[in-house]
């Protein structure tokens, strides 16, 4: 038998490890990889048929969209950042002894002229395989973490991930997803095109108002024949306000809660904080982290703008997200496996 062949069998069998591994009542250990345009995330888990403990999460303030998100390019300097936290991924997922690995890019990554290059860099250095996924993948896969991390009810929810490159919203109640659409208006790209003053001015809150207005247009269409009535927030700037809040109330938080403390009044006094101050005074809020206090503020600019033009009453704030969504699918996708073999 010729080597080609042989590594054919050998993928093959590399394919179905996990299932097997599962029938036979073992366990597996899965990392999963988030590409953001400002955060590159890495989760491991340990897997069984019925349960799955996290075993570790860390994070990469990459920045892989700064000075050429606008431009459809990533930088040399953001390029060797990327290798740079891969590669730190990479042994971390080799020291944890991981079975599998599932990596996706989103939006500056997809979008840059360069991304497939760097992907394939990333694979000769790493042997990672990362997939690039489209935004409507990435609108999906959000919903499936959220999902699992909140009771909806019957109520339709207005979920909202604003990442540096793109924004994701999907309009969803406990049962399902009436309708959802990535949009490549992201913090990094909004920071880069309208935050110019610090603090930010009233004529550039105007300004990003209207484009507001002109670029979420289908929104307003969804909202119009959904009427969602709660803000769902995922991921780093809701993430950063619940920490705001919880430190200006002492609320403690549990590390294995679903749901960060917050709500719509919290929301607005930080909002009118943020907006009065500098960097360096934002910097010095208690519970803001570096890789958040540049994109905060349009960030919440567009909160407020979303709260206000469909009058919404709450904002509830989810634990999970896209990369939660990859790992829920994964063992809903070994799930159907065992039962077929069943």
């Amino acid at each position: 038998m010729e080597n080609e062949e042989y590594a054919i069998i050998y993928r093959e069998i590399l394919k179905s490890l996990p299932s097997i591994l599962l029938y036979c009542g073992l366990f597996m250990k899965v990392a999963v990889i988030d590409l953001g345009t400002n955060t590159f995330h890495l989760l491991i888990a340990r897997v069984d048929k019925v349960s799955h403990e996290i075993l570790l999460r860390e994070r990469k303030a990459v920045k892989i969209g700064e000075k050429g998100i606008n431009k459809g390019e990533i930088t040399l300097a953001a390029w060797e950042r990327a290798l740079t936290a891969l590669n730190r991924f990479k042994t971390i997922i080799d020291e944890h002894q991981v079975d599998q690995v599932f990596a996706t890019a989103t939006s500056a990554i997809r979008n840059a002229s360069n991304g497939q290059d760097l992907v394939k860099e990333i694979h000769k250095q790493t042997g990672i395989e990362i997939e690039v996924i489209s935004g409507m993948r990435e609108a999906e896969l959000i919903h499936h973490g959220a999902s699992k991390a909140l009771d909806f009810g019957s109520e339709k929810n207005l979920i909202m991930d604003i990442g540096g490159g793109s924004i994701e919203f999907i309009i969803a109640d406990s049962n399902q997803a009436f309708w959802l659409r990535s949009f490549e208006v992201g913090g990094q790209r909004l920071v880069e095109k309208f935050h110019k003053s610090d603090p930010i001015t009233p004529e550039e809150i105007a300004e990003l108002t209207a484009f507001f207005e002109a670029e979420l247009q289908p929104l307003a269409e969804a909202w119009a024949e959904h009427h969602p009535t709660t803000l769902v927030g995922c991921s780093g700037t809701f993430d950063t306000l619940s920490d705001i809040y919880c430190e200006q109330t002492k609320a403690e938080r549990d590390p294995d809660t679903t749901e960060y403390p917050f709500g719509i009044e919290a929301f607005k006094d930080i909002f009118t904080d943020l907006i009065n101050k500098t960097r360096e005074e934002r910097l010095a809020i208690p519970g803001m982290i570096e890789m958040r206090v540049d994109m905060i503020v349009v960030a919440c600019v567009l909160v407020d703008y979303i709260i206000e033009k469909f009058h919404l009453k709450n904002i509830r704030v989810s634990a999970y997200a896209l990369k939660e969504g990859i790992l829920y699918n994964v063992l809903d996708s070994l799930q159907k496996e065992i039962n077929t073999s069943n």
